[in-house]
């Protein structure tokens, strides 16, 4: 993908995105090109989920901005945080361009955090998703990616300010968003109603089973009646779907939802009255799903 040093936005060439055949085939995704091209698909018709391929392993201080070289190229900025103002690498016509992102664009809550990750790679990347974020969410509204308005809506357990991420003003009435990240992959959500969409690395065996038990018991089950050398891959499905229906909801893993509601973990996600549950296909390796408010009847 990108070389050693990098820590920038690495573009693909643009594949199309949409659904697939069925409402429980998985979600095809778009490759963020690094800055908006062509019409924008409409959230009423959504969910849309852009894949954001990062590099970020850490860059010696003083280096500058360079293209990558074709192929899964890249650009390498300098210092733990990329530097504001740096020109952004068109991509060329084999894809494998980079984006280095501006931190000037983000808000101050969004650089406390950058600073408080502790690794330089973890920090990069946030950065970089977090701009890739911005500029979508800006093309939607027509303003740079500086002057979109984030927020954060009540929590529903305790209604602080630390709820479901959202738009401010009417703009967040009919664009809701969400954003995942998982090392070098992020995933980019708009629809016409809460989103929720979590990506994850498949875990290792133990791991998996040792989490297992905060799901579902009927999840529990299906988990334990799948053959041992699958069985991390279907946590990992369940797990997603989970994280992203409480993303959704803006409950968090905190809320009620976790081990109450059950959401499958075979090839399609068990219905859920209220929503749409869809798996996103990624780059394998990972899990992906999505989750959308949806008044219809589960299937309809």
């Amino acid at each position: 993908m990108s070389g050693p040093g990098d820590a920038a936005v690495t573009a693909s060439a643009g594949a199309a995105g949409g659904r697939t055949g069925g409402p429980t085939s998985p979600l095809r995704i778009r490759d963020w090109p690094g800055a908006p091209v062509g019409p924008l698909p409409d959230p009423v018709d959504g969910p849309h989920v852009w894949l954001v391929r990062m590099s970020g392993r850490g860059t010696a201080p003083g280096r500058a901005a360079r293209p990558g070289g074709g192929p899964g190229g890249s650009c390498a900025v300098g210092g733990d945080v990329p530097s504001p103002g740096v020109p952004w690498p068109a991509p060329g016509p084999g894809g494998g361009a980079c984006v280095v992102p501006d931190v000037s664009v983000l808000g101050p809550e969004e650089r406390r955090r950058a600073a408080a990750l502790r690794r330089p790679e973890a920090r990069l990347r946030y950065v970089a998703a977090r701009f890739a974020l911005r500029g979508l969410l800006g093309a939607y509204l027509g303003v740079p990616a500086g002057r979109v308005p984030l927020i954060r809506l009540p929590c529903p357990g305790c209604g602080r300010p630390h709820g479901r991420p959202a738009l401010a003003g009417a703009a967040g009435a009919g664009l809701h968003f969400s954003l995942s990240r998982s090392g070098s992959l992020a995933l980019l959500a708009v629809a016409h109603a809460p989103v929720g969409v979590d990506v994850e690395r498949v875990p290792g065996p133990r791991l998996a089973a040792d989490a297992a038990g905060a799901l579902h018991p009927e999840d529990q089950a299906e988990l334990a009646a799948t053959a041992a050398p699958a069985r991390p891959a279907a946590f990992a499905r369940c797990w997603t779907r989970t994280e992203a229906l409480v993303k959704a909801t803006g409950e968090g893993l905190s809320g009620p939802s976790l081990g109450t509601v059950r959401l499958g973990a075979g090839a399609a996600p068990a219905p859920l009255a209220g929503w749409r549950l869809v798996d996103v296909e990624v780059p394998p390796g990972h899990a992906a799903a999505c989750a959308v408010r949806d008044p219809r009847p589960p299937g309809a």
